[in-house]
């Protein structure tokens, strides 16, 4: 049974209660009766074997403006909680990466969710490259030379940072592009690691499809449809949503997928389909949930706790 939950997240003074799945979560664990304790990812220490935050009680309520109350901060030790969230948006770098390594020495019978270690060892843009059948053609690199190759080959694309986020520094090339070489540039000293060059989808403009897995199951999704005169349709970005189900491709797409996620212990998971093509898994902390209650679907929210608690339980049984 679930009984205390310790939340990382951003601030969430500063969240948008519309569109923020984490603060769904926690209507949903408040809603249950549980105990909720918040803590940024700064208040996060480690101490010998103990994994401590600075955190305080949490009370939320679905009106903007005044949707949250604090208590006094006080230390907790994440050992003593049933389970951790793991929600704090990136970038994922090596704050998110050392986040992930504390959270794993937890141990016990406090549940990580998403689990830390697979949280780190899948990166949205990586991670997705295990399923090459699924997706467009799809290139990391950042060298000119294998980018002149896939364009030579493919004509119009996408170049996107491989762990950028919300749609950030997406940019669309045409197959005679003037501005490819300032861009290459622009990429080159932005980022250090590799980007992500994919085949343009032209039929983004009918939506981007983001689907949510609980434990390896589809539970629920939204169409997200671009603005006017831009490819991203990430609803941070003026994306506009739009009720759906699901194509016999984008199902045949989750049950591909769902398994692995499962075995790796990603509760909570968005993909991303644009034209029956799997274009991103998204793991560290997937939004949606919101958007899909208010286009009439589900309240993945419940499904979410639903495996939670199956988990905690089945810990508590061999604990």
């Amino acid at each position: 049974m679930v009984r205390k939950i310790a939340v990382q997240m951003d601030p969430i003074e500063r969240i948008n209660i519309g569109g923020d799945s984490t603060f769904a979560l926690l209507l949903e664990a408040q809603a249950r009766g549980y105990e909720i304790h918040y803590y940024t990812p700064e208040r996060l220490s480690q101490r010998g074997r103990d994994v401590v935050a600075t955190a305080q009680a949490l009370r939320v309520r679905d009106v903007k403006g005044d949707h949250f109350d604090l208590g006094p901060p006080r230390e907790i030790f994440l050992r003593d909680m049933d389970v951790a969230l793991l929600r704090q948006d990136p970038p994922f770098d090596l704050a998110y990466i050392t986040s992930t390594h504390l959270l794993e020495t937890i141990g016990g019978r406090t549940l990580v969710v998403n689990d830390p270690a697979a949280v780190r060892n899948a990166p949205e843009k990586l991670f997705v490259m295990n399923f090459p059948e699924l997706m467009p053609p799809t290139l990391i690199t950042r060298d000119k030379a294998a980018i002149d190759a896939f364009r030579a080959e493919h004509g119009e694309v996408v170049m996107k940072p491989l762990h950028g986020y919300g749609g950030a520094a997406v940019f669309r090339l045409m197959a005679r592009d003037a501005n490819y070489g300032s861009l290459f540039d622009l990429f080159s000293t932005s980022f250090r690691e590799q980007w992500v060059v994919q085949k343009f989808l032209p039929e983004v403009a009918r939506g981007d499809k983001r689907i949510i897995l609980v434990d390896g199951v589809p539970a629920g999704a939204v169409n997200r449809v671009p603005a006017e005169n831009d490819i991203r349709s990430n609803m941070v970005r003026g994306g506009a949503a739009e009720a759906t189900a699901l194509t016999p491709r984008e199902q045949e797409i989750c049950a591909t997928i769902g398994p692995e996620l499962k075995k790796r212990g990603l509760v909570f998971v968005g993909i991303d389909v644009i034209d029956g093509f799997l274009t991103e898994i998204n793991v560290t902390s997937p939004t949606g949930i919101r958007a899909i209650e208010r286009t009439g679907g589900p309240d993945v929210a419940v499904a979410i706790w639903d495996a939670i608690v199956g988990k905690v339980a089945a810990l508590e049984a061999v604990g």
